[in-house]
């Protein structure tokens, strides 16, 4: 059986991730990703422009609204994401398989119900795009106003009972995002394509493709599935077994090339960037101290990352005012000359995809995990 380092797999998913050269235009990097975490549209755009040459936010602006490669739905976890345009129609033959996982009693919803707000949202978005408020009208006078009673807690007030299943709306491909009017958030029809039937086995290719070697429990929580659904979509793909530092996991058959080299080199990653929240073992991106002080209760993404030769070495937090953007970095380790070097690069970087000014500042972040 092959055995493999955490230097070997972390350069591995440094260069498949888009890290180490750019996978082509966003349409192809974001496929690369496996997503972009959109929720902060800002990172998104990071995430993005920051594996591409010379891109700005500009770039990812037009390939999601003028050029439509890319669509914003909700992707893995029912968290927002960008996805490629092309594939979406697997996108939703993986994720509409997923598990529903129960709702507290009060605000819960029957199979039966899902299934007509799915159905109301999909017919009020054809040939339009609405707000919240319109969208919620519209489900509310075609379902009953039991869709309407506001039992779900968010944000210190509460939404109607329908809009819990949302994020299963989009699985199902009923809705994508739409452009936005104004400050407002839209939603529209999904772009029209023939329906996919490998999505389970597809999307577990693409995630072992991207950030193997894994094991099915470690796809199911980047997923956000049951381990019992990642064990039927591992199934439907021809696997290898490895081990990773003496653990057992899996990589697609044949794929178990590594660079020749150990990862180098420092990389300034936004809030959610796929490949900390998809990189386990946890223990082992985030080695030592960078564990308690960029970890949220072991969740990955929350804090803006350091990386240095491909492992978590410290956190970072952007602040724009004007065209100013203020960079505070906190390393973990001491930095070389030529590390500091390297991160002023980034931090150029950074500023040349938000189209600012960057200015570096070398200390404590004080700011705290993002929600």
């Amino acid at each position: 059986m092959i055995e493999l380092s955490w230097p070997q797999v972390s350069a591995r998913r440094l260069e498949r991730a888009g890290l180490v050269t750019a996978a082509g235009g966003p349409e192809e990097t974001v496929a690369a990703m496996c997503g972009a975490h959109a929720q902060v549209m800002s990172a998104a755009e990071l995430s993005i422009g920051l594996r591409l040459d010379g891109a700005t936010r500009v770039h990812v602006r037009e390939a999601l609204w003028k050029e439509r490669g890319l669509v914003k739905t909700h992707g893995p976890r029912g968290t927002v994401h960008l996805l490629p345009a092309r594939d979406l129609p697997r996108w939703v033959a993986a994720l509409s398989t997923l598990p529903a996982t129960p709702s507290p009693a009060s605000m819960r919803m029957t199979d039966g119900q899902s299934d007509q707000v799915v159905a109301a949202i999909r017919q009020a978005v054809q040939g339009a795009e609405l707000t919240m408020d319109e969208l919620s009208e519209a489900v509310v006078a075609a379902t009953g106003p039991w869709a309407g009673d506001l039992v779900m807690p968010a944000f210190q007030t509460y939404w109607p009972r329908w809009r819990q299943v949302m994020h299963l709306a989009a699985h199902r491909g009923a809705f994508v995002f739409g452009a936005g009017r104004g400050r407002k958030v839209t939603y529209t029809a999904a772009p029209e394509a023939p329906p996919a039937t490998d999505g389970p086995a597809w999307l577990a290719r693409s995630y072992l493709r991207a950030y193997g070697p894994a094991t099915p429990a470690e796809f199911a929580q980047w997923a956000g599935g049951s381990v019992g659904w990642a064990k039927a979509a591992f199934e439907g793909v021809e696997l290898e077994e490895v081990r990773l530092e003496g653990r057992p996991a899996w990589v697609l058959a044949g794929d178990t090339a590594v660079p020749g080299e150990p990862p180098r080199g420092v990389r300034l990653l936004p809030y959610f960037d796929a490949y900390v929240v998809a990189g386990r073992p946890r223990e082992l991106l985030y080695a030592g101290a960078a564990a308690q002080r960029a970890l949220a209760g072991g969740q990955a993404g929350n804090f803006p990352v350091l990386l240095v030769d491909g492992n978590v070495a410290g956190v970072w937090h952007q602040r724009r005012s004007g065209s100013r953007i203020d960079v505070t970095v906190e390393p973990l380790r001491d930095l070389t000359p030529a590390q500091l070097g390297e991160l002023q690069e980034q931090v150029l970087r950074v500023g040349e995809v938000l189209e600012g000014r960057p200015h570096l500042t070398i200390g404590p972040v004080t700011v705290g995990a993002h929600a």
